[in-house]
């Protein structure tokens, strides 16, 4: 390497601070960036940054957007995330809101974030009744028929918003489930200006579910929180009669991200 380039390689710090500097403006900035984004923003030689780049991709912590010159935060880095959410003081005091939560609106909650093109669960609290839904904590649903699917979709960006719908697979999981890209578009538009979303027995016949965001201090969606129950028990617009507690609960969960 030229004596100039290694001295302000040098002065950028060490290789592992770059490296998660790097994951760490990805991860803030919540949307993929380009090579070339990544070495002005950092202050950091391409060829540094290619380095970089190449390298966190053959381990899994970067991967490629859609638009191939693009990296997004990988698999590895995500799992690394679920691990640190899931385990320790704060996940706690997250699940406590969630059972609270469950206390107020008598049905079961979930706390879920957005893994690549799916749904992650990150923790839930059973409601008390004989019939309901078990989904584990670090199961993936579909993003295009589930409450908090659709709402990651409604909050991001159009451009973004478009290829991931390119990019996914619009299976119908039962009669209500939106398999048309242009239709789930709309939906998205109408979430959007409601600031809630719903799943009307999209995912699972008889099932159906409210979700609302929960956003970081800089007013981004890192997770969202959401009540689902059976029919029987709750029609839609029960559900919706309980946003008030959800967003209050959202709210609580901001300081515990």
């Amino acid at each position: 390497m030229p004596a100039e380039a290694l001295a302000e390689e040098q002065s950028t710090g060490s290789s592992a601070e770059r490296s998660l500097r790097v994951l760490s403006l990805l991860a803030n900035e919540g949307r993929a960036l380009s090579l070339a984004d990544l070495a002005a923003r950092l202050s950091l030689p391409k060829g540094t940054a290619h380095r970089i780049c190449t390298q966190l991709l053959a381990s899994g912590f970067l991967a490629r957007d859609v638009d191939e010159r693009m990296f997004s935060v990988g698999p590895a880095l995500r799992r690394l995330a679920f691990d640190t959410l899931n385990h320790g003081v704060v996940r706690g005091q997250r699940h406590e809101v969630l059972a609270e939560l469950v206390r107020q609106v008598g049905e079961t909650c979930n706390f879920t974030t957005l893994d690549g093109v799916q749904v992650l669960y990150l923790d839930r609290v059973e409601a008390q009744w004989p019939l309901r839904l078990t989904l584990d904590v670090g199961s993936h649903v579909p993003l295009h028929c589930t409450a908090s699917g659709k709402l990651f979709l409604a909050r991001m960006g159009k451009k973004e918003r478009d290829a991931v719908i390119d990019r996914i697979t619009l299976t119908r999981m039962t009669r209500h489930t939106i398999t048309d890209a242009d239709a789930l578009r709309a939906e998205c538009d109408a979430i959007a200006e409601q600031g809630y979303s719903c799943d009307r027995e999209e995912f699972m016949a008889g099932l159906v579910a409210v979700a609302v965001p929960v956003l970081d201090e800089a007013g981004r969606q890192r997770a969202a929180i959401a009540v689902h129950a059976p029919t029987a028990r709750m029609t839609i617009e029960e559900a919706v009669e309980r946003i008030g507690a959800l967003r209050d609960a959202a709210k609580r969960m901001r300081g515990l991200l």
